[in-house]
């Protein structure tokens, strides 16, 4: 097998374990066996993360369309951040594989770029490993010399996003999970818009209950089905609104948690999340769960006044929980868990 890992063509399990890390030589080793799958892993965002084969062909035709897209090649500068445990991390390898683009490998971390002093051309990182960035000015300088970066896992707070759009930096966040072999759609940071678009050949339907369904003629699976509601644009792009399995009916009225997070955003400065709270008169009820300590009887009272004048009434929480830290996947997305 051959690699080219931090500027070094590695020949053996060796020497790439030498430069880059035994998860990677692990990997390497899986690719290049007789099988023709890989094992993966599903995020674990809606219940127990499951192994998941992930065919090889699958992996390089995704790892083509984003190649394609973003312009690399031999000469380009790629960075590993993340772990080759998880799809995210594999396939930057694989996309090294197919471009001929160095691949620098630095251990996962919440500062990925502590490190790294040369210019990188591509790199993938989770919402953690921006924000974390965003805040300290050295590791905001070396942002800046990334090309292009695309984030995924989890959606970036609303803060960082304005802050990361101020930058010379083209930033995208993705839309993807493990089934779909990592992103099938990018969403330009600072779009106005907010419409993720397809990469390559991938087109877009919904469902009767207005849930995305993906349509990939590259793939061996040619369909999937999610639970994600979407506004439709057209078969190219549409809006995201939030998870089918989030929904809240509060009186027979369909409420969407990640609208209302999209609108309240601004008023907080920690991690917060809205979710489905039993209620007898209602079914269910809006539920604001926030992270840390709690709030004076004052403040909670001046924060819950300024969330009425953003959401509709319907959407106005009747329960808050405060939770001392918040439950979360491998790739930092909360899961929305009331005690």
């Amino acid at each position: 097998m051959e690699i080219t890992l931090n500027h070094r063509l590695c020949r053996t399990r060796e020497e790439v374990q030498a430069v880059a890390s035994s998860q990677v030589a692990d990997f390497l080793d899986e690719w290049y066996s007789s099988t023709n799958f890989v094992w993966g892993h599903t995020s674990g965002s809606t219940g127990a993360p499951k192994p998941i084969k992930l065919l090889k062909h699958d992996m390089e035709e995704s790892a083509r369309l984003t190649v394609d897209y973003f312009g690399l090649a031999a000469g380009t500068t790629m960075l590993l951040c993340l772990s080759p445990d998880y799809i995210a991390g594999k396939m930057m390898i694989v996309r090294a594989l197919l471009s001929g683009a160095d691949l620098l490998v630095v251990p996962p971390s919440s500062r990925p770029l502590a490190s790294v002093d040369e210019r990188v051309d591509f790199a993938a990182m989770v919402p953690a490993q921006v924000v974390e960035s965003l805040r300290d000015d050295a590791q905001c300088g070396r942002l800046v010399r990334v090309g292009a970066l695309i984030i995924g896992g989890a959606p970036l707070p609303s803060v960082a996003e304005a802050e990361l759009n101020e930058l010379p930096v083209r930033s995208y966040a993705t839309y993807g999970m493990t089934e779909t072999v990592s992103h099938v759609a990018l969403r330009r940071i600072g779009d106005p818009t907010m419409n993720y678009r397809a990469l390559g050949q991938i087109t877009f339907s919904v469902d009767t209950r207005d849930c995305l369904v993906i349509h990939t003629p590259h793939f061996a699976v040619k369909e999937l089905v999610t639970n994600d509601v979407v506004e439709l644009i057209d078969e190219h792009s549409f809006r995201w609104i939030g998870r089918y399995d989030h929904v809240i009916n509060s009186g027979g009225v369909k409420v969407f948690p990640e609208r209302i997070e999209q609108q309240i955003a601004p008023l907080f400065t920690r991690r917060f999340f809205i979710a489905a709270c039993a209620d007898e008169k209602w079914g269910e009820c809006v539920a604001l769960a926030i992270e840390g300590d709690p709030l004076s009887a004052t403040d909670e009272a001046a924060l819950l006044a300024r969330i009425r004048e953003r959401v509709g009434r319907y959407e106005v929480p009747r329960r808050l929980f405060y939770l001392p830290a918040f439950a979360e996947t491998s790739s930092g997305k909360v899961i929305r868990r009331l005690p």
